[in-house]
């Protein structure tokens, strides 16, 4: 059987169990989300955010990429965020890292990927901030590992400089901001930082609202 036919097959021996022990359970799947959580996670198969939290389908609002990054030029990142604030009204946006990251240990070498290059840019960056912090740590799993949460703290800190969280501390005094790395060894989440909804923002990246402009929709990074 070809492998992409076992998916299907689990599929519907999924829906079969589901209706088994609830027989509304699709009924009340269907009508509209209300996820507290925005989850931006890593595309890693390993961390899937439902699994690993322990939550149901329309628990968590779920956006993935390379190295759970939150990139001001990225569109399809700010597309989601902004629907999950402005629309969903989550409560909290968690950027979930893992360790043994293949995007975090490619930023860290000189090997050339590619058109990835590009977005190894981004961690190389966080690597170049943290620089002197990173090259005192002399075993390399430690310093991979440091990376790692260096990388998802200064994500975090980039949804906190987005007009997208700023506007929606000003409107609705939430989302509040989540830093975590998700350990593959033991199944545990470490918390790496947290934001509290309306916190000060450095007044390099601060963006001052006019009242009218607090209750519109159009949201630019």
């Amino acid at each position: 059987m070809k492998d992409y036919r076992k998916l299907l097959l689990a599929n519907k021996a999924w829906a079969a169990e589901r209706l088994s022990q609830d027989e509304t359970y699709f009924d009340r799947l269907s009508k509209d989300q209300k996820p507290e959580f925005l989850w931006i996670g890593c595309a890693d198969s390993r961390v899937p955010a439902e699994e690993i939290t322990n939550t149901q389908p329309g628990d968590v609002f779920v956006h993935r990429n390379v190295a759970n990054m939150v990139v001001h030029t990225d569109m399809n990142l700010l597309s989601v965020l902004q629907y999950a604030v402005e629309v969903l009204k989550v409560k909290h946006v968690i950027v979930c890292g893992h360790y043994n990251c293949g995007g975090v240990k490619a930023a860290m070498g000189n090997q050339d990927f590619g058109l990835i290059n590009k977005w190894l840019r981004n961690i190389k960056e966080v690597y170049d901030k943290h620089n002197y912090e990173i090259k005192n740590i002399s075993d390399e799993k430690l310093r991979f590992n440091r990376l790692v949460e260096l990388n998802v703290e200064e994500q975090v800190k980039n949804l906190a400089k987005t007009t997208i969280v700023q506007r929606a501390w000003k409107n609705f005094q939430m989302p509040h901001l989540h830093g975590w790395v998700f350990d593959l060894h033991t199944g545990l989440i470490k918390e790496i930082l947290n934001i509290e909804a309306c916190s000060e923002v450095d007044p390099i990246f601060r963006y001052d609202f006019h009242t009218d402009e607090l209750f519109t929709n159009s949201s630019k990074d």
